[in-house]
């Protein structure tokens, strides 16, 4: 017992542990890093340079897409829909710190107006944010976009539907033209296959959903649709994406007949 207490009373004491390490020297002061604004900062310019654009026109100014929608990415742009009272509508680009900010200035009694009509307005607007407004418009906009699309979208009739056909053939047809020339024709078929999509929505009767989602959206309501668009994108031959596209065209227009004859 009295060998296991002198054991003891040797231990050095945590003060005399504490005493043999060497002071840990403080890491030297470094220079302020600026930070870049942020989201809102740049809402808040942008926003600023609006209204003094506009002054008193300015009815409503929305922000749609992905920024409404809090999904932005390292490169995606800021876009704006500003309501005007005239008709001074217009489009301008700009950059502010590390983003593009796409500003289009609409009328708002003309969108009013469509928002019952057209395909692209309804979900482009229906989840908006508004940042600005006179006497609630923006409000009233955004909610009248959501109760139209509850509704679905307004139908395509077939003059619509075979004119849609008729803008896909011609465009799949100049790229099969232009074959002898790679370059140009591979752009001339991603016109096609971005007209294609939209195609597929109107003729389906499908709201047309964010760019980025139309591929993914589109295969999984049609699957067959999905593997003829991936072959269509995949192919690493114009001849093959050329067979692809022409598939993918058959499939969508189906039921559609081609333009009628006059001759």
């Amino acid at each position: 017992m009295s060998e296991s207490s002198s054991d003891t009373q040797t231990l050095p004491s945590r003060d005399e542990l504490n005493a043999e390490l060497l002071p840990v020297p403080e890491p030297p002061e470094l220079p302020p890093t600026p930070e870049p604004p942020g989201t809102d900062n740049i809402l808040a310019h942008a926003l600023s340079l609006v209204k003094g654009k506009r002054g008193g026109d300015l009815a409503a100014v929305l922000l749609v897409g992905s920024g409404a929608r809090r999904a932005l990415t390292t490169h995606s742009d800021l876009n704006f829909i500003v309501l005007v009272k005239g008709h001074d509508e217009g489009r301008e680009v700009l950059r502010i710190a590390d983003r593009l900010v796409d500003i289009r200035y609409w009328s708002a009694k003309a969108v009013e107006d469509d928002l019952p009509h057209s395909p692209r307005l309804t979900p482009l607007l229906r989840k908006a944010r508004v940042l600005f407004e006179h006497e609630a418009l923006g409000t009233k906009l955004v909610d009248k976009a959501q109760q139209r699309f509850r509704h679905g979208p307004p139908q395509a009739g077939m003059a619509e539907k075979i004119r849609l056909k008729a803008d896909c053939q011609h465009l799949l047809g100049k790229a099969e033209d232009l074959a002898a020339q790679p370059a140009t024709s591979a752009y001339i078929l991603s016109l096609f296959f971005e007209e294609l999509l939209q195609a597929f929505f109107r003729v389906r009767g499908l709201w047309i959903t964010a760019p980025v989602d139309l591929p993914r959206f589109a295969a999984s309501r049609d699957a067959t649709f999905g593997e003829l668009a991936d072959r269509f994108l995949t192919s690493p031959t114009l001849p093959a994406r050329f067979d692809a596209g022409r598939q993918l065209l058959q499939h969508v227009f189906k039921d559609i007949p081609n333009p009628q004859r006059a001759d």
